[in-house]
């Protein structure tokens, strides 16, 4: 059984990947809060966005989403379209300005891994891929035992 040794690793190595993205989110003098540009990724790229899907991917309030979402549309970055298959939902999609400040995140995100796996060779990369993967997969599974089943 591991030892808190792990833990550790874990806990340092998401507390420097924050901190690399927010010095980046700094940089690129992008002012959305954390909660504004998850829900934007979330927005761009999925095409068949809804406030409830986003909630859900985020488990985040669907109230909390929207008031992020509010924000968004009023900054111009995301606009409301119509769902066809479900009136009482609607589509959300980026507008230009909205891809322009999703290219300068993604940008910012590939600085911060740049940054974090510069010593590393591809075969390390490939190996902490899958076993994140897979630590991610087990405790997705605890967290959410029905979605497991089919």
């Amino acid at each position: 059984m591991p030892d808190k040794s792990l833990s550790e690793a874990v806990h340092r190595l998401m507390h420097a990947y924050t901190h690399l993205l927010r010095e980046g989110i700094r940089k690129q003098q992008i002012e959305l809060p954390v909660t504004h540009i998850r829900v934007l990724k979330g927005v761009c790229r999925n095409r068949k966005a809804t406030a409830q899907s986003i909630a859900k991917r985020m488990q985040r309030d669907k109230a909390q989403i929207t008031r992020a979402l509010n924000d968004l549309i009023e900054a111009s970055l995301i606009v409301k379209a119509d769902n066809p298959l479900d009136r009482r939902s609607q589509f959300l999609k980026p507008t230009p300005k909205g891809r322009k400040v999703m290219a300068r995140i993604d940008a910012v995100e590939e600085w911060a891994v740049e940054q974090m796996t510069t010593k590393l060779g591809s075969d390390e990369l490939t190996l902490f891929l899958r076993v994140s993967q897979t630590m991610a997969d087990s405790a997705e599974q605890i967290a959410n035992p029905e979605e497991g089943e089919s």
